[in-house]
């Protein structure tokens, strides 16, 4: 019904999940992309791939607060906006939710140290550093999936009288919607990165900047998506 709670619940629910992904699809793609361009710095010091370098890394961590802080809404609206679901079912989704945690603790720890590392560690320290937060960046989106993936195919469960009497933590994990729909996020989050990346640089190309900066932001972002 138009105003009811259950409908404005899934309004505010839908308009916060809406907003969130933006960003977290950019904390899963943009490491992964810095990755290469460090990598390329460290190994020929050509400051063009630095210049990229530094660039990326503080649109990341813009991205990184944002998704941050519209993810914890996101964690309240579980508990406000939907309290007898997560009571009934807060058995099977409470492992990939406390997974999420962890590697999203694990992504903020290094986050930090690749930001203010630049002049504190070496450079191949500070490289390694992107590595745990590409890794549990992504893991961190993942296990959010299988949470979503076990809503739309729920296994694991045992009702009886209209009550849990038997979960199974690892269902979400387990279950036959977690790898088609993990694998969807993770290259649906790797394209969109590159396809945002590209078209920054093409549309500076478009307008005649074309200097080994451009065209290396580019293809870059272009040789993602195509990939």
């Amino acid at each position: 019904m138009p105003g009811s709670p259950l409908t404005d619940a899934r309004i505010e629910t839908g308009f916060s999940l809406a907003f969130h992904i933006v960003f977290a699809v950019f904390g899963v793609g943009l490491p992964w992309l810095l990755l290469v361009t460090e990598h390329r710095w460290l190994k020929t010091g050509d400051p063009g791939w630095l210049a990229l370098t530094r660039k990326w890394a503080r649109v990341m961590a813009v991205l990184f607060a944002i998704g941050a802080v519209s993810g914890t809404v996101l964690s309240f609206e579980f508990g406000l906006l939907w309290p007898a679901f997560m009571a009934k079912y807060g058995g099977v989704l409470g492992l990939p939710f406390t997974l999420e945690a962890f590697a999203f603790f694990a992504e903020a720890i290094f986050v930090g140290l690749y930001l203010y590392g630049w002049k504190r560690l070496s450079p191949r320290a500070h490289w390694l550093t992107l590595w745990p937060i590409a890794i549990s960046g992504t893991l961190s989106t993942l296990f959010i999936v299988t949470a979503n993936s076990w809503m739309n195919v729920p296994t694991g469960v045992k009702e009886a009288g209209g009550k849990i009497v038997s979960a199974e933590p690892l269902a979400p994990l387990t279950g036959p919607g977690a790898l088609p729909e993990s694998l969807h996020m993770l290259l649906a989050a790797l394209m969109c990165t590159g396809g945002a990346v590209a078209a920054v640089y093409a549309v500076g190309m478009l307008r005649g900047r074309r200097d080994a900066y451009h065209r290396r932001g580019f293809a870059v972002g272009l040789v993602t998506v195509l990939a």
